[in-house]
């Protein structure tokens, strides 16, 4: 791999100092380089098909470790070294990407009316909660074909008490085709993409029909999303109307 491919800005995998650059007074992840390329990332799903479920998720923003919260693309040195490629950075940061791909997936699967990121604002029966371990190139050697890592650990709660219902981790690797950052944009995608739809999958077919402290009336297959979204917060007027008059 050419040196000029590669950031010389480098700290160490789990160390609390940064290393600044020898030709440079920058510290780490204050931005991107200027004139760099950006590079979308964002998988592409087939429909799917099965039986739909009744309750509403929510997919909470993804926690990402470490030096890879950031807009740059990670790989790490044979060295152990964390770097990110020169001039060259996704469309935002990671978080909003990985979780844009969850969506993507869960619709895509078209067994799920009710789930939207947890900026909506809605109401929802289960919370998706993600961490990203890995989503990096790895080289065993300066010049040689990276390998490429997406691990996404998944926990599926409840969204009242955040009572855990389930946990799930998928990890992926593959060898990029060749080494460029276009060849591995294009496998940190795929990678994503099978990521994201293991997680979809594993929820769907996971998370009990009626959530935890709520009743058969309450989750229905028969009720549009629009009600699901609501149903939760009127049920307080309900248990009132019950009641005799004062």
């Amino acid at each position: 791999m050419q040196r000029t491919m590669i950031s010389r800005r480098l700290f160490l995998v789990g160390a609390s100092a940064l290393t600044l650059s020898a030709c440079g007074g920058n510290v780490l992840g204050l931005g991107p380089p200027e004139g760099g390329l950006i590079y979308p990332l964002r998988p592409t799903f087939p429909a799917g098909s099965g039986e739909k479920v009744a309750w509403a998720l929510a997919i909470l923003r993804p926690d990402v470790v470490g030096g890879l919260d950031s807009e740059r693309i990670a790989l790490v040195q044979a060295d152990g070294t964390l770097d990110f490629y020169a001039k060259a950075t996704y469309p935002d940061r990671l978080p909003p990407i990985v979780q844009q791909a969850l969506l993507d997936s869960f619709e895509a699967s078209g067994r799920i009316d009710a789930v939207a990121p947890e900026q909506a604002a809605l109401h929802a029966d289960y919370n998706l909660l993600v961490e990203v371990k890995h989503f990096e190139a790895r080289y065993k050697t300066q010049d040689g074909i990276p390998e490429v890592q997406v691990t996404l650990s998944a926990k599926l709660t409840t969204a009242h008490g955040r009572k855990i219902i389930a946990s799930f981790t998928t990890d992926g690797t593959a060898t990029s085709s060749v080494n460029s950052v276009a060849a591995v944009i294009q496998t940190l995608q795929d990678l994503l993409g099978k990521g994201a739809t293991a997680i979809a999958n594993w929820t769907l077919n996971t998370a009990p029909a009626v959530p935890p402290g709520q009743s058969a009336e309450t989750v229905s297959p028969g009720k549009p999303a629009e009600q699901l979204l609501h149903d939760a917060t009127r049920g307080s007027g309900r248990l009132r109307e019950k009641l005799p008059p004062q």
